[in-house]
């Protein structure tokens, strides 16, 4: 079991980024959020297998067509086993 704490920058607030999000990481069958924030970015907080987190952080590159992603960041954070679906926060 993975978690990880990332922070998405460049063109991905208005475009339909954090739904994407939402649609990956629940095919992944991750736990977790997805938010804006502030300052522009997305920042992300999942959980679930190596395998999974490794396939959301290359999507998260990707995005939707209409996002333009200049940085991931990825910290590595302690598994937190009440960790349930995934949401969209808002």
């Amino acid at each position: 079991m993975t978690r990880v704490h990332i922070i998405v920058s460049g063109f991905v607030q208005g475009v339909g980024y954090r739904m994407f999000i939402h649609r990956v990481a629940s095919g992944l069958d991750l736990s977790g959020w997805v938010r804006n924030l502030p300052d522009g970015t997305v920042e992300i907080d999942a959980q679930g297998s190596d395998r999974n987190i490794q396939e959301l952080l290359e999507r998260a590159w990707k995005g939707p067509s209409r996002s333009q992603v200049t940085r991931v960041r990825k910290e590595e954070k302690t598994p937190d086993e009440t960790m349930k679906g995934f949401s969209v926060l808002t």
